[in-house]
């Protein structure tokens, strides 16, 4: 009997319940149509392969944030890009979100047919550029800018510097000038990443990265993999734009937006002039920074950051 294998880093989302059930009834169906067995295969191997509307995220580590409690000395520490996420399956790149990505075939020349996982970046406080290009449906020529930073992959087994390694290793043999290795630096006491943390913030990076080198690959929020700041950031969903007053009387004032838990609030602070005049439309997804949470849960002082595409 046929196999059907599928991309073990998708799947259908649970979280979209209708389409989880209309995709398995259809299956059922398939199942008890008196269909041949060739022709039964071909319509559950198609089935699978529509699915991949419906991939959802990609299933990939998600760093915790840092406590200050944790004992950090042994691990690895390298600066936190900020860019966006980009998942190479081993033979396309997507999103954390799982949107699928058009970078240049020149781009991703040469990349492994073994999965990746990295940072599509250009340098310190470009986000807005890097977004722009890495999320165009058409690849344009700010691609030249952009550089695929490394720092995991997914599949291969054991610990976090002998999969890194294979990563080196292919790229040494297989050259390709827009991929690269993130620097890992080894934490030999709690002052080194504070050191790192104030000098990757001098310079106008986002933070740290800090992870367990010896634990093995898995996904999803981890106490092994911390991510080190002077703020605290979040992501919500834009509920509705509201007029300002006085300066702003014009423009957008602040933004109602809706945290994952059902919680709504406004932010009104970290808009820049031409945010103002073209604030993020309701639905989209922003990115604010804040200092801890009230009692309500509310974010303290919350300031808005960026909007996400991806």
């Amino acid at each position: 009997m046929a196999q059907i294998i599928t991309n073990p880093h998708f799947g259908v989302d649970m979280k979209d319940a209708k389409t989880l059930k209309v995709f398995m009834h259809i299956l059922k169906i398939f199942k008890q149509c008196s269909f041949n067995s060739l022709t039964r295969a071909y319509l559950i191997l198609s089935l699978f392969s529509f699915s991949s509307v419906f991939a959802g995220e990609p299933a990939l580590q998600k760093p915790q944030a840092y406590s200050h409690q944790e004992n950090i000395t042994g691990w690895m520490m390298s600066e936190k890009l900020d860019g966006i996420r980009g998942y190479w399956d081993g033979t396309r790149m997507y999103t954390r979100k799982g949107l699928p990505l058009n970078p240049p075939a020149w781009f991703t020349q040469n990349f492994p047919p073994f999965p990746l996982d990295g940072e599509l970046w250009s340098k310190r406080s470009d986000f807005e550029f890097i977004q722009s290009v890495v999320m165009d449906q058409t690849p344009g020529k700010g691609w030249k800018h952009i550089t695929y930073n490394i720092f995991e992959v997914p599949t291969e087994k054991g610990d976090f510097l002998s999969r890194l390694k294979r990563a080196r290793t292919w790229f040494e043999a297989h050259k390709n000038a827009h991929a690269r290795m993130i620097p890992q630096i080894r934490i030999k006491e709690k002052a080194d990443m504070e050191d790192f943390l104030k000098n990757v913030e001098s310079v106008g990076g986002e933070g740290v990265i800090v992870k367990n080198p010896d634990v093995p690959y898995h996904t999803g929020r981890s106490p092994h993999i911390l991510k080190v700041k002077n703020f605290q950031d979040m992501e919500g969903i834009v509920v509705s734009i509201n007029k300002g007053q006085g300066k702003y009387e014009n423009v957008m004032g602040s933004l109602t937006v809706k945290l994952g838990n059902g919680i709504t609030f406004k932010i009104g602070t970290g808009f820049s002039d031409e945010i103002r005049q073209t604030p993020p439309q309701p639905g989209s997804t922003v990115t604010f920074k804040y200092h801890g949470l009230t009692k309500n849960g509310i974010p303290r002082f919350a300031s808005f950051l960026r909007m996400r595409q991806d």
